[in-house]
């Protein structure tokens, strides 16, 4: 199994924690009223793990298939750089939010950079979807995914109802 995947996976229950711990319990994001902005860039972040999780989880992209999974991770890096300057402008973040931030970009840096290191193999290989399959990890994957959007949804849903409750 590509060391990419044990990373991959260390994400999703680091930003899993994140989502309970900090967002939830601490600080209930999804029923303050200033926090649409910050909402709607965390479903758009969960929305590219849940691409990302299934994507990764049963396939390799090869090819010029390999800007799929290049475009998912650039993505991530803007919307989490947005992220860091819209929750410091609207709130204090706790310490366990911040040193779950930091160790979450660690992670994303090593994630990056062992996903890259496979996506230059798979590039110069003809552009096709090659299955894979990493036994229980892809199952893992599998389930990040679907967690990961059903969130996406939900804090998405969150965003709307408190930028409708900041118009009125």
């Amino acid at each position: 199994m590509p060391p990419f995947v044990y990373v991959l996976m260390l994400h999703g229950v680091l930003g899993f924690i994140d989502i309970i711990v900090n967002h939830e319990l601490l600080e209930k994001l999804p029923a303050r009223a200033d926090s649409s902005h910050e909402e709607g860039l965390h479903a758009a972040r969960e929305t590219i793990f849940a691409c990302l999780f299934a994507s990764l989880a049963w396939f390799e992209w090869h090819g010029v298939l390999v800007w799929w999974i290049g475009a998912l991770l650039l993505c991530e890096v803007f919307v989490s750089a947005h992220d860091v300057i819209v929750e410091g402008d609207t709130r204090v973040l706790p310490v366990s939010e911040r040193v779950l931030h930091l160790l979450m970009f660690v992670n994303l840096g090593i994630t990056i950079t062992l996903v890259a290191h496979a996506l230059l193999w798979w590039h110069a290989a003809p552009a096709e979807l090659v299955r894979v399959d990493y036994g229980g990890a892809s199952w893992v994957l599998t389930g990040m995914s679907v967690l990961s959007a059903i969130w996406a949804v939900r804090d998405g849903v969150a965003a709307m109802r408190r930028r409708d409750v900041a118009a009125v």
